[in-house]
């Protein structure tokens, strides 16, 4: 009984075609990270939010995320209403 080998696979064409992508996604990859650092370390500072009963002090980063969630979570209401 014969068997029945795989095809060889030129190992320097895969890497030549795959090696310069993956590098490209670790760059990226890392200045993402470091954009989120940097956000977070600029805007950690304390601020005043004031309700109506009362008053509540938390790092701005928060408040631009979470505003940006309500936002993001209104124009998906409206558009749904739309429709």
């Amino acid at each position: 009984m014969r068997r029945l080998r795989r095809p060889r696979i030129d190992t320097g064409e895969v890497s030549d075609r795959w090696q310069p992508r993956l590098y490209l996604r670790l760059i990226v990859l890392g200045l993402l990270v470091a954009w989120v650092i940097a956000f977070v370390l600029e805007n950690r500072t304390q601020v005043s939010v004031h309700f109506v009963l009362g008053t509540a002090r938390v790092s701005l980063v928060w408040v631009i995320l979470l505003a940006q969630l309500e936002r993001r979570r209104r124009r998906r209401s409206h558009q749904a209403s739309e429709h």
